[in-house]
């Protein structure tokens, strides 16, 4: 995905950074994480508070196949597919992932 896409896709937050990582790319608002790409797929923060609205609309969490095949589970689940349509839809969404990006910082 290019950086132009990722900018477009957050812009109701206003200005992000995106940065090379793991073979992906992180997303940067305020210099929190908001959302990483992996493999042309963008997934957004979520947390315990917002995780379940996203689970809710149909998305996926993110799992992390460790080298012994365990799963990890994280933090970041896909975007509800009615957003991509739906330009106040996705500003709903990346909102709630800045949101969550700034709760983990106060932990």
């Amino acid at each position: 995905m290019r950086q132009d896409e990722i900018e477009e896709i957050f812009a109701a937050l206003g200005p992000v950074s995106v940065r090379r990582m793991f073979g992906g790319q992180g997303v940067y608002h305020q210099s929190l994480m908001v959302g990483v790409e992996f493999s042309g797929e963008l997934l957004l923060k979520t947390d315990d508070i917002t995780a379940p609205a996203f689970e809710a609309a149909g998305s996926r969490r993110w799992t992390y196949q460790r080298k012994t095949g365990k799963p990890v589970p994280m933090s970041y689940w896909t975007i509800p597919a009615d957003a991509w349509d739906d330009p106040d839809l996705m500003a709903d969404w990346v909102r709630l992932a800045f949101a969550a990006a700034l709760r983990a910082r106060e932990k």
